[in-house]
């Protein structure tokens, strides 16, 4: 599979689960593939009201941590959909959410280089 496409798959994989595990997609999804990571930018996840509350540090570290929980408890399933789709094992998931921009960045770190492996295929 050529390597866009597969970004895309990734993109509209990680979509799909959104909406089916937390009940709503991001507004855009954007993914890379990177030597042995997949980067995962997604855009438009804070609801109005999360963004109302973000404005205390509270408020922010409320959201920060609940959005870091939710997205644990998917955390098998992330795996078993990454490693489905590149056929590699994820070794490490790193996220964050930044309140101010309402972006999310996943970064899942595979088991060997897989844009060299698609580069290698073409």
């Amino acid at each position: 599979m050529p390597k866009g496409r597969l970004e895309a798959e990734i993109s509209r994989a990680l979509t799909q689960w959104e909406k089916d595990f937390l009940g709503r997609g991001s507004v855009t999804v954007k993914t890379d593939i990177l030597r042995d990571m997949i980067i995962v930018v997604l855009r438009g996840i804070l609801t109005p009201a999360e963004y109302k509350l973000s404005g205390t540090s509270e408020g922010l570290m409320s959201i920060k941590k609940i959005r870091s929980d939710l997205i644990e408890t998917g955390r098998e399933e992330l795996d078993r959909i990454i490693e489905e789709l590149t056929g590699e094992e994820v070794l490490a998931f790193h996220t964050d959410i930044s309140t101010k921009t309402g972006e999310r960045i996943m970064v899942f770190k595979l088991s060997s280089d897989m844009e060299k492996k698609l580069m290698n295929q073409q």
